[in-house]
């Protein structure tokens, strides 16, 4: 004789959920009931949310991912920025040992040491202009107060008025940096 369902559940729930509700099968043989499979279909309002959500959040992302380029760019120019700093500042500190080496070799008087000098003064030269260094010697050209320091002024007759009659100490550029000004001396205008 099969035995009938006796749970109160079974009597009390319609005969519409349990013939939507999946059954399953427990490992002991008895039967389990699902909850109820419900109609799932978004409706065109729950749609134009969740596009409206999705449309939000990829601008978001594309904020974020702007924010990080951005953030990454001024990071790159400000180690760029500090590297050419440190750069001319380590040059700003060679440039007075280059000026006594060349003082050195105009002075000595022994020519095997004036040769000497001349070779480390040379090669200092070299490892500058390998930098980008520039001197800044303008003798003969009008002067130019962005590049040079009139620390003298020559006799009127000495050339044209406004003109670069002698650089006293040379000037360097890094690039468009001007490292020191170039003392010179100016025709009197």
């Amino acid at each position: 004789m099969p035995q009938e369902d006796t749970r109160p559940e079974a009597a009390e729930q319609p005969e519409q959920e349990t013939a939507q509700a999946e059954t399953a099968a427990a490992p002991d043989g008895t039967v389990q009931e699902a909850i109820p499979v419900e109609d799932e279909t978004p409706t065109s309002e729950q749609l134009r949310k969740l596009e409206s959500q999705r449309d939000e959040y990829l601008a978001m992302a594309r904020r974020v991912q702007a924010d990080f380029d951005n953030f990454r760019r001024r990071n790159n120019a400000s180690a760029l920025e500090s590297y050419d700093n440190g750069r001319a500042s380590v040059i700003e500190q060679v440039l007075p040992v280059l000026d006594n080496l060349e003082r050195a070799v105009a002075s000595a008087q022994d020519e095997t040491t004036r040769a000497g000098v001349a070779l480390v003064v040379k090669q200092l030269g070299g490892m500058l202009d390998k930098w980008g260094v520039a001197v800044i010697d303008r003798a003969g050209e009008a002067f130019d107060p962005n590049l040079e320091n009139a620390v003298m002024r020559a006799e009127p007759g000495e050339g044209k008025p406004g003109e670069v009659i002698q650089v006293l100490q040379k000037g360097y550029k890094l690039g468009p940096r001007v490292l020191r000004h170039a003392m010179v001396k100016v025709a009197a205008e």
